[in-house]
């Protein structure tokens, strides 16, 4: 069960680099999927999402990093902390009557995956 919770653990580290990756290099285009409407237009719009880019590398690198030098039970901790910020996302994207569908398709799902790869690590299910 070991691998399975750090393989999913590592796909999600990846997957937010990827996404953080995404914002840096094209934050109008990957704010789209968010959930949320764009921005309103103005010069620094696009710096001020790139910082969630930023902020979402730190967050995959945090699991990696943990992955590397830490225990499993480490990493589960990690990820189950981490998975305040999709929770987050999507509870904002309700309350500002953003997309459902983004808030839980995206968001919601992305923080069960979290949760349920974080329990077996935390709880030491070999």
């Amino acid at each position: 069960m070991h691998w399975l919770a750090l393989g999913t653990g590592l796909l999600v580290a990846l997957g937010i680099i990827a996404i953080g990756i995404g914002y840096i290099a094209s934050p109008r285009t990957m704010t789209r999927s968010f959930g949320l409407p764009l921005p309103e237009s103005g010069i620094n719009i696009a710096w001020w999402l790139r910082l969630k880019g930023v902020r979402d590398i730190v967050a995959g690198l945090v699991v990696l990093a943990f992955m590397v030098f830490g225990t499993p039970r480490d990493v589960g901790i990690i990820l189950l902390v981490e998975a305040i910020i999709p929770i987050g996302d999507m509870l904002v994207i309700l309350a500002a009557k953003g997309s459902t569908k983004s808030a839980f398709g995206i968001h919601g799902l992305t923080a069960l995956i979290m949760v349920l790869a974080a329990m077996p690590l935390i709880i030491g299910v070999p």
